[in-house]
């Protein structure tokens, strides 16, 4: 199997080294480059031939802060997934991190034996929750909101739905192909077909529009 290809920005240079020197001692994994600040990562993704799995992002920093990075990269590099990993850490926060696409939210005193199983997850499932954050998230989507209606031509089939379900439920093509009896090959294009209908662009996006269209509970997604 391929190793993980990981990026890391954050302003502490010091948590850069020591966060660089100990995935990099990870078997599977491979840290590609690090940077210092927003500007400078975007730079560097423009440069790089090839673009990283996972993005370990700072929230606080000078210039152009994480917040703007992670929005930038839903925007323009959709497939690499964001970690944010911030002492700036608040349960609250987490809804409107979802909403930007993040695939994970940490505070920065995490475990790197943790951080470790997280980019794992993360990389193989497309998004990572801890069970006080689902608390949050049902507190912050509300059971009542009404349920949205689709255009028929941009309605998803039961097929889709089911495949939307799974992957909410953090199974891989693999597993859902198995599931439902068929090839990856099929899930694959089911994917591709959830993205536009939904316009979604990434996993994280998936679970949002999920939540939101009855497709999926907030207490149903899976506990790690």
């Amino acid at each position: 199997m391929e190793n993980i290809k990981i990026a890391i920005t954050d302003d502490d240079a010091l948590i850069v080294s020591l966060l660089q020197a100990y995935l990099h001692s990870v078997e599977g994994f491979e840290v590609l480059f690090t940077a210092n600040e927003g500007s400078a990562l975007l730079e560097q993704l423009e440069a790089v031939p090839v673009l990283p799995d996972v993005l370990i992002l700072d929230l606080k920093m000078e210039g152009m802060d994480g917040l703007q990075v992670a929005e930038h990269m839903k925007a323009k590099y959709p497939s690499v997934s964001v970690i944010v990993v911030s002492s700036h850490y608040q349960r609250s926060f987490m809804g409107f991190m979802l909403k930007m696409g993040v695939a994970a939210f940490l505070p920065k005193g995490i475990s790197p034996i943790d951080l470790v199983e997280i980019i794992r997850t993360v990389h193989s499932q497309g998004y990572y929750f801890q069970p006080d954050q689902v608390n949050a998230l049902r507190d912050q989507i509300s059971s009542k909101s009404p349920k949205p209606s689709l255009e028929q031509e941009d309605s998803l089939s039961d097929r889709e739905t089911e495949v939307l379900r799974l992957i909410c439920q953090q199974k891989t093509a693999k597993e859902i192909a198995d599931a439902l009896f068929t090839t990856q090959r099929t899930i694959e294009g089911h994917k591709s077909s959830l993205f536009a209908k939904t316009g979604a662009k990434n996993i994280a996006g998936l679970v949002i529009f999920a939540i939101q269209h009855g497709v999926i509970r907030v207490e149903e997604l899976p506990l790690i």
